[in-house]
């Protein structure tokens, strides 16, 4: 009689690193100085400097994350900085 064959386990699944919450200023360019919080009750996003003081703040969604908000702000200052690029 034979012996009956295991099955072979899954492999374990991988996990996601999380993403950062603390970011470099764009202003002072002093790292990890930026912060961003999420208020999930009011809807809004900020970013804001412990260094200069400087901060962002913007409508979040249900699947908004930090680096979000610190991405729009660096876009922001991006757009504000090159107003002679347009979009059309």
């Amino acid at each position: 009689m034979g012996k009956r064959k295991s099955r072979a386990k899954p492999p374990p699944k991988k996990r996601m690193d999380k993403l950062d919450t603390v970011f470099s200023c764009p202003f002072c360019n002093h790292g990890t100085s930026v912060e961003c919080r999420i208020d999930m009750k009011n809807l809004i996003g900020e970013a804001s400097c412990r260094i200069c003081q400087e901060s962002f703040s913007t409508n979040v969604t249900a699947l908004t994350e930090p680096i979000d908000i610190y991405c729009e702000w660096i876009d922001e200052c991006e757009r504000v900085n090159n107003p002679d690029d347009d979009d059309a």
